[in-house]
C-alpha cells in the first residue's frame, strides 16, 4: 500500500491524515510519523501497515491518558477505567498507563496524598476522607500514610462552626444543622458533640447511627 500524501487536519491534538492510493486514510499522530519515518510515495507492505495502525492506536491511547492526568488527580485504577470508557481495548489502556508509571507521570501513593490534602483544605473529615480514596480506587495499604498528616478532628470542626455561627449563639435548630454537615463532611458524632458543647447545650436525644 502506497501512502500518496500526509497531509495537516484542523485536529486541536495536532494530528496528521495519511492518505492511501485506494483513497483510504489514517489520522495519526506526528510522533508515529517520526518513529515509523513515513514519507509521501512510500509503500507499505500489508505487516507494516498493520504496524502503522498498531503504532496509532497506541499513540492516541497515550495521548488520551496525559490529557485524562493533565484533568486532575487520578489513580491507576481509575485511569484505566476511564480509558475502557472512551472505548480503549483493555491492552492499549494497560500499555498507556504502564508507560506513565515508566515516567513517573502515574503513582498511586503520590496520588493518595494529594486526594487527602484537597479533601482537608475543604474541611473533610476522616470518614469523607476515606470515603474519597475508595471512589478513586486508591489501594487499601495505601491509605494509612495518605491519612498520617490529618489533623485531629477538634481542627476542623472548629473551623467549621466558628465559619458557619460568626460570634453568634446558634440555637438548636441551627445547631443540628451543623452537626448534620458536619456528619456529611465525615466527622464522628462525638467529636461533633464535644466540639458543639462550648455553643451551649447540645441535644443529647439527637442521636446518630453512624461510623467513620
Amino acid at each position: 500500500m502506497r501512502i500518496n500524501a500526509i497531509e495537516p487536519t484542523r485536529s486541536p491534538n495536532g494530528k496528521l491524515r495519511i492518505r492511501f492510493e485506494d483513497d483510504s486514510s489514517l489520522l495519526v499522530y506526528p510522533s508515529v510519523i517520526g518513529d515509523l519515518g513515513l514519507y509521501p510515495g512510500m509503500e507499505l507492505s500489508l505487516q507494516e501497515l498493520s504496524n502503522l495502525r498498531g503504532s496509532a492506536a497506541r499513540a492516541s491511547a497515550r495521548e488520551r491518558a496525559v490529557r485524562i492526568i493533565s484533568a486532575g488527580t487520578v489513580t491507576e485504577k481509575e485511569l484505566l477505567h476511564r480509558l475502557r470508557a472512551k472505548g480503549e481495548q483493555d491492552s492499549r489502556a494497560h500499555a498507556a498507563v504502564d508507560w506513565l508509571k515508566e515516567l513517573r507521570l502515574l503513582d498511586d501513593r503520590r496520588a493518595a496524598e494529594q486526594i487527602v490534602a484537597s479533601g482537608i483544605a475543604r474541611g473533610y473529615g476522616e470518614a469523607r476522607l476515606r470515603q474519597l480514596l475508595y471512589e478513586k480506587g486508591v489501594p487499601r495499604e495505601l491509605w494509612q500514610d495518605a491519612l498520617a498528616e490529618l489533623p485531629e478532628p477538634e481542627e476542623g470542626i472548629h473551623a467549621f462552626l466558628s465559619k458557619r455561627f460568626r460570634g453568634k449563639h446558634p440555637d438548636r435548630a441551627e445547631q443540628k444543622r451543623a452537626a448534620d454537615a458536619l456528619l456529611r463532611r465525615g466527622y464522628r458524632w462525638g467529636d461533633i458533640h464535644r466540639a458543639m458543647e462550648r455553643y451551649g447545650s447540645c441535644e443529647d436525644g439527637y442521636d446518630y447511627d453512624f461510623e467513620g
